[in-house]
């Protein structure tokens, strides 16, 4: 395994994305993760064909690329991307009451740890922007300390001021929060929404003790930015490749700079990166 001090995590739509994030982070000659969530696996109806193109391309890629389920809320899910290959997967049980939160993690724990693949919770709805910025949606530390006991997870998302898909970088970070839960749990801590996050803030977030950083809505916008000024300069346009390679390589460059601002954060206990898939294994 590979360490660094925070790891990328950019989310996986379609096959250009596992390119692009492949390559940019080839670019930076850094370990990256690439997710794939279950909205993603609902858009394409299945996880088996984006999954085993993701573990394709994090196989032939010459740095470390850990191919992740993301968000998967069904355990039928997560025993799947188990069985494709994937050695590290996320159970959000985050909707539902602390101790039933805790019971179904668990059961999920257990199930992974057996095949020897990771498992990333959630503790503290990480939900929507107006919901995420009441002032009841933080995690506790001590809360988290006995669900990281209770559970048995590797890493753990926290709730502390970001929210998922937002379009404005203002989300505003409580550091001393993230400080507190570094110290509390003895499990890397994954910062998710962080599209919504200035940048000299997801530098103060790893210094304070974040170690994975996710990242989906910013590089769409790169990737759907590039696609439309190809296609608004020459509406003629009818192979998706004259396209679709120049929103590819938007997102390569732009995860390879991200990639490389998180490296740049200061050192500490890192977050531990495989390669991208252990061998196919069928269902226990």
């Amino acid at each position: 395994m590979t360490e660094v001090t925070a790891v990328g995590a950019f989310n996986v739509v379609q096959i250009e994305h596992a390119t692009a994030i492949a390559a940019g982070a080839e670019r930076a000659g850094l370990p990256v993760v690439m997710q794939i969530s279950e909205n993603t696996v609902r858009y394409h109806g299945a996880l088996e064909p984006i999954a085993l193109a993701a573990l394709a391309i994090a196989r032939a890629a010459t740095v470390p690329v850990t191919v992740h389920l993301d968000h998967a809320t069904d355990p039928a899910l997560v025993e799947e991307a188990v069985a494709l290959g994937l050695i590290s997967v996320m159970y959000d049980a985050s909707a539902l009451p602390y101790e039933e939160n805790v019971a179904a993690t668990a059961a999920v724990a257990e199930h992974c740890h057996r095949a020897g693949v990771r498992l990333e919770a959630e503790l503290g709805e990480i939900g929507g922007k107006d919901g995420v910025h009441a002032p009841g949606a933080r995690t506790d530390p001590g809360e988290a300390a006995a669900y990281v006991a209770a559970t048995g997870v590797d890493a753990l998302a926290v709730a502390v001021g970001s929210s998922h898909a937002m379009r404005t970088r203002d989300a505003e970070l409580d550091f001393a929060l993230i400080a507190r839960l570094r110290d509390a749990v003895s499990v890397p801590l994954v910062l998710h929404g962080s599209s919504g996050v200035p940048e000299a803030d997801l530098v103060r977030a790893v210094a304070h003790g974040m170690r994975k950083i996710n990242i989906a809505t910013h590089i769409n916008g790169h990737f759907t930015q590039a696609l439309r000024a190809v296609l608004d300069a020459d509406p003629s346009l009818a192979d998706p490749r004259k396209y679709l390679g120049p929103a590819r390589e938007a997102v390569a460059a732009e995860v390879a700079r991200l990639l490389t601002l998180l490296a740049a954060s200061d050192p500490g206990q890192g977050y531990a990166c495989g390669s991208g898939s252990t061998p196919a294994r069928s269902s226990p």
